[in-house]
């Protein structure tokens, strides 16, 4: 594979990881599954991990199937489940002009940190909301689902044959 520019060495690239990433690292290899779907997949690492405490930050437009993921989480975890449309926010509020109600994911990471969650899900956010998400929430962060409205939530159909 080509890569632009330098190549760090590998002790300098294992320098980068500090302590709470390498016990990520192992926690990741140590249950890692390739046998089941991504949802199961999330829970064994979980509970793996020890976690108690799980977020989900959804899209509205994905109310339904993250009101299902809850439910399924719940069998194991407390979870705390925050919608993108929390506390009203208009679009105006952010740029001049714009209409409707603005999606807000500052606040889905901040209320996750609130509720002590310790593993968030992010499930159908909007490009540009998943990036302030994952700027803001404090608890590792992965992604059940990515908004592709175009090809039904699976972009990587753009990427094949």
């Amino acid at each position: 594979m080509a890569t632009e520019g330098r190549t760090p060495s590998k002790e300098e690239a294992l320098g980068w990881y500090d302590e709470e990433d390498r016990q990520l690292v192992k926690l990741i290899l140590e249950s890692k599954n390739k046998t089941v779907p991504r949802v199961q997949e999330i829970i064994e690492f979980a509970k793996h991990a020890g976690y108690k405490r799980l977020g989900i930050a959804n899209c509205v437009g994905l109310a339904e199937q993250a009101g299902v993921y809850e439910e399924m989480l719940s069998a194991h975890f407390e979870v705390t489940r925050v919608g993108c449309k929390v506390c009203d926010l208009q679009n105006c509020e952010f740029a001049e002009g714009a209409e409707g109600a603005a999606c807000n994911p500052v606040t889905q990471a901040k209320l996750l940190a609130e509720a002590g969650t310790e593993l968030n899900v992010v499930l159908g956010l909007c490009l540009g909301h998943d990036l302030l998400f994952q700027k803001y929430t404090a608890a590792p962060c992965t992604t059940l689902v990515v908004k592709d409205r175009v090809l039904g939530h699976n972009p990587v159909a753009a990427l094949q044959g």
